[in-house]
């Protein structure tokens, strides 16, 4: 049996397209998340609107060119025209969007913030599993080490860290952990109770014995 948990990875920007500006000596430009919308005769043509950082000059990434404008559904094209933003980070995140575009995302630049419930090592101890399992939940791909997200939610320092995944009980969606594996949704971290015990145990016993030989 396993006991599971929910790590939580969200977004809290749309990353950076890595795009020279002919106005100016920049070479970023954010998402404004806005969409320029036009229409000629039956057909559509739909991009999302970028600013560059410095001057605000724009990029238009395209989203669809000349489509039938029967082919996008009254829902969509209402999202469209009113800025959807979760609509324009869909896009924006979107690698298959950018590849059409011929543009690279600086994703060095999207900040994040991890939501989970900490884990005491007496909750661990009175656990009746012998596995611990924590599913990924993240809308957007945008490299985030598995390691990463491990070390923040069980709160473990670097060298606790790396005796976790070197002790061959951690697995990632089944398989034996790969420290550079970037997360995506629904993957699932599978830590054996007992080693995540001892690491957690590792240093308290000895700073206990350091606090009873002061007093």
């Amino acid at each position: 049996m396993s006991t599971k948990h929910i790590w939580e990875v969200k977004a809290k920007n749309t990353p950076l397209l890595k795009k020279k500006c002919n106005h100016c000596n920049s070479d970023r430009f954010y998402c404004s998340d806005k969409f320029r919308l036009n229409a000629q005769k039956k057909n559509i043509d739909i991009w999302l609107i970028y600013r560059c950082v410095k001057c605000s000059n724009t990029y238009n990434m395209t989203v669809f060119s000349r489509i039938r404008t029967e082919s996008v559904s009254k829902e969509f094209f209402n999202k469209f025209s009113e800025n959807n933003t979760e609509i324009a980070w869909e896009y924006a995140f979107s690698q298959e969007i950018r590849r059409k575009n011929n543009v690279e995302a600086d994703m060095e630049s999207v900040e994040y913030e991890i939501l989970y419930n900490n884990i005491l090592v007496e909750d661990l101890i009175k656990m009746n599993s012998e596995t611990i399992s924590f599913q990924i939940q993240c809308s957007f791909d945008f490299n985030v080490r598995i390691s990463t997200v491990i070390r923040t939610c069980l709160g473990l320092s670097s060298s606790k860290l790396n005796l976790l995944l070197d002790s061959g009980t951690v697995y990632f969606n089944e398989k034996p952990l790969q420290k550079k594996y970037k997360i995506k949704n629904g993957d699932r971290v599978t830590i054996s109770k007992k080693t995540l015990i001892d690491i957690y145990l590792i240093g308290k016993e000895e700073l206990l014995l350091r606090t009873a030989d002061t007093q």
